[in-house]
This record gives C-alpha cells, structure tokens and sequence, in this order.
C-alpha cells in the first residue's frame, strides 16, 4: 500500500486486518525479518493453524506475502515477510473513503 489515499474498498480489509493484537504482533515481528511459518509460530507463542488463519487475512489485505519453499529432501516450507505500507488516516482520508465504497457498504445500498 503506498502513501496515497486508499479507496474506501481498499481502507476497510486494511483496517480490518489490523484490528487483531495477533495479526499486530505477527506484523511487529516480520517487520524484523522474513522467516517461515514454524519459526514465526515458536516466536509468537502461537499454534500454527491459528497463526495461519491470521497470515490469511494480513496477505488479503496485501501487508504480508508468502513463498513455500520446496527443500532438496521434498519438504516445503513457507516463508513469510511483511510488505512496507504506509497509510495516511485522517477524517479527510475517511470521508474521501467512504464515498469511493462499492458492494455492501455503500451508503446508496445503506438508505435503501
């Protein structure tokens, strides 16, 4: 995501994604390095299933990417890494916003 105003459609799974401790927490500790799943999980404390459910929704929102890596004796691995973003918020960035939402949060299907 870059220093740009996002769209409304583009604002809400960002904010979204970021309205987790876990999914910060995951964020914090990539913002450090690239690592793979298992580490990251050790790291955090957390089980991976949950931990990837997480990864799930920070790679929708476009703030982390993952690679699997298939080692030399077949096992894969997935790496994982944050994507630099910087997002302006301010209430003229929320107004601007809002009127871009397109599908179910648009205010014309709100009124209806």
């Amino acid at each position: 995501m870059s220093g740009t105003s996002p769209t409304g459609d583009e604002l809400v799974p960002l904010l979204a994604a970021l309205a987790s401790p876990h999914r910060l927490r995951i964020l914090a500790a990539l913002a450090r390095q690239r690592t793979y799943v298992s580490e990251l999980a050790r790291q955090l404390q957390m089980n991976r299933p949950l931990l990837y459910m997480h990864l799930q929704k920070l790679e929708a929102a476009g703030l982390v990417t993952g690679e699997l890596v298939t080692a030399p004796d077949g096992s894969s691995v997935k790496y994982v890494q944050a994507v630099p973003f910087t997002v302006p918020l301010d209430l003229d960035t929320i107004v601007l916003a809002a009127q871009s939402l397109t599908g179910s949060g648009s205010a014309a299907q709100q009124e209806e």
